[in-house]
């Protein structure tokens, strides 16, 4: 079967496969009341079913299955005990709360089968920052490094209705059309999956009656495939770089920038967190998104939209640039808008116990509010 058949096909079965069980699990997860109940730092305000990530998992096992052959060095082999392993960890987290130990541990143990795999085997930068070859131990380090910031860093954005759905969408279009161009299929259509599924659950996440979050489940998950294919894009071979549009040596910039929102937003975070001597994965409603929704006055869904518009077009931006420029020049460019965005933001840290009174102060004011329309109509009525 041609690749656009098998494209086509894959696309419509898992997205199908997501959309149809979704309801299923959203019916278990009410029966059972295994619910995610809102506290002083959640963005929403009602019991909302999770576990949506579920669907992930079952949906990717399934697209390995059927695209196994594609892959030159039994890639889906690799892949399937990692994804198991992040899913069993953020099942369990999402009803009982593990440690963030815990989940390092596990997210450790997830990447080990990746990195054995030959076909993720960096060897060379190219020539970035004049860097060629590299040694395997320090791939090795650099590999897991990447990984598990990847990981936690798209777990953390999954704040708000929408946002990881969103900046998932964009990261998976943008690595479909790299691998199909490089030529990499069986990476084009694991992407292709991935997309599938969170077009399908985006509809229930923004959803008013039929609402699931995916939880750390979805996000893992998600985080995980997310990481295996920028592993996998920057481990191509040299010619593999010939139908893409930008040059080899800013192969890792063009990464960055296509992860350039949760990479940020992770940075940012920590930072704050650490400056205000707090552990780095302490709760706080610090995260862009929350910035947006509590002091920009924006809703859920145009706090995601605008994310993962400026995603999407910082991409293309850095695409263009990359084409041509040399990476030196695109580095300070990078570092000079990762320092303009920091910037925009650094007045917006704050505390958690007084930004928990702020809100709690404002749903109590929105909903005194609502009292005094409602009466106001009734007298209106009478009168």
């Amino acid at each position: 079967m041609y690749f656009l058949e098998t494209a086509c096909a894959l696309f419509i079965g898992a997205f199908l496969l997501t959309y149809l069980t979704v309801p299923k699990i959203i019916g278990v997860v009410e029966y059972k009341r295994l619910m995610d109940n809102p506290n002083g730092r959640s963005s929403h305000t009602r019991k909302t079913p999770t576990l949506g990530g579920i669907s992930f998992f079952y949906t990717l096992i399934f697209a390995l299955f059927f695209i196994k052959e594609r892959g030159l060095l039994g890639e889906a082999m690799y892949i399937i005990p990692g994804l198991t392993i992040l899913f069993i960890v953020g099942l369990k987290d999402d009803m009982v709360v593990l440690s963030p130990g815990s989940k390092l541990i596990a997210q450790m143990l997830a990447i080990i089968f990746v990195l054995v795999n030959e076909s993720f085997t960096i060897e060379s930068l190219n020539g970035f920052l004049s860097i060629y070859e590299i040694p395997y131990y320090l791939y090795l380090v650099i590999a897991g490094f990447l990984m598990i910031t990847i990981i936690n860093s798209y777990n953390l954005i999954d704040g708000i209705d929408g946002l990881a759905s969103i900046v998932g969408i964009v990261i998976m279009v943008i690595y479909t059309t790299i691998f199909y161009l490089s030529g990499e299929y069986f990476f084009a259509l694991l992407s292709i999956s991935m997309n599938a599924c969170l077009m399908a659950f985006f509809g229930f996440n923004i959803s008013s009656d039929k609402k699931i979050f995916m939880g750390d489940t979805g996000s893992l998950t998600v985080g995980f495939i997310i990481s295996v294919l920028t592993l996998k894009f920057l481990a191509l071979k040299p010619e593999s770089y010939e139908g893409l549009p930008f040059l080899l040596e800013n192969a890792p910039l063009i990464a960055i920038s296509i992860l350039i929102v949760p990479l940020f937003d992770t940075a940012r975070v920590f930072t704050i967190r650490i400056a205000n001597k707090k552990g780095p994965f302490s709760p706080d409603r610090n995260h862009v998104h929350h910035v947006l929704i509590d002091f920009w006055g924006l809703s859920h869904k145009q706090a995601s939209f605008i994310i993962g518009c400026f995603n999407l077009l910082f991409v293309v931006l850095f695409i263009i640039l990359g084409s041509k420029a040399k990476n030196l020049g695109m580095v300070i460019m990078l570092v000079s808008v990762v320092i303009l965005l920091g910037y925009i933001f650094f007045k917006y840290n704050y505390n958690f116990t007084t930004l928990k009174q702020k809100i709690l102060l404002k749903r109590k004011i929105d909903s005194l509010k609502k009292k005094t329309e409602s009466s106001t109509k009734q007298k209106k009525k009478n009168d």
